[in-house]
């Protein structure tokens, strides 16, 4: 019994994290921007194909959806996934929204997974496109340069 309980004390406490950590990230850029102008952040653009692109997936399972970054990243950054889904359903705004972001920032010639730092005023700090793996930490490394 003892057993039982502990095992299902785990599961809830696992979906409170996964749902925490979820809830981080925003998908209304113009919010993101003004958030981050009244927090003094940079807004950080995950342009994915979340439910098709490989590589998008393994940078949210293994990256942006890990603690470190997400502790990381609540102190810098307004986070925003812009996505580009073919199974799940978008409403038309965010649809109207995301068509607009594409084209603004160029992401047709630039491809999948693409990661954009903005300021609040929507000029580009830094970016770069694609996955091969990196942890965490080389991520991080990688958005510090783009702060100063």
């Amino acid at each position: 019994m003892k057993t039982c309980v502990l095992s299902c004390l785990v599961l809830v406490l696992g979906c409170a994290v996964a749902t925490v950590s979820a809830s981080e990230w925003q998908t209304n850029y113009e919010k993101a921007l003004a958030t981050a102008k009244a927090e003094n952040k940079l807004v950080l653009l995950d342009f994915t194909g979340s439910d098709w692109c490989g590589p998008c997936i393994a940078l949210k399972k293994n990256v942006f959806s890990q603690p470190k970054f997400l502790e990381y990243t609540a102190k810098h950054f307004v986070l925003v996934e812009i996505d580009y889904p073919r199974k799940a359903v978008l409403s038309d705004e965010l649809k109207a929204q995301n068509k607009k972001l594409e084209i603004q920032y160029g992401i047709e010639e630039k491809g999948f997974p693409t990661v954009i730092v903005v300021n609040p005023d929507g000029k580009i700090m830094g970016e770069f496109t694609g996955y091969d793996g990196e942890e965490p930490a080389d991520i991080i490394a990688r958005l510090e340069k783009w702060r100063s």
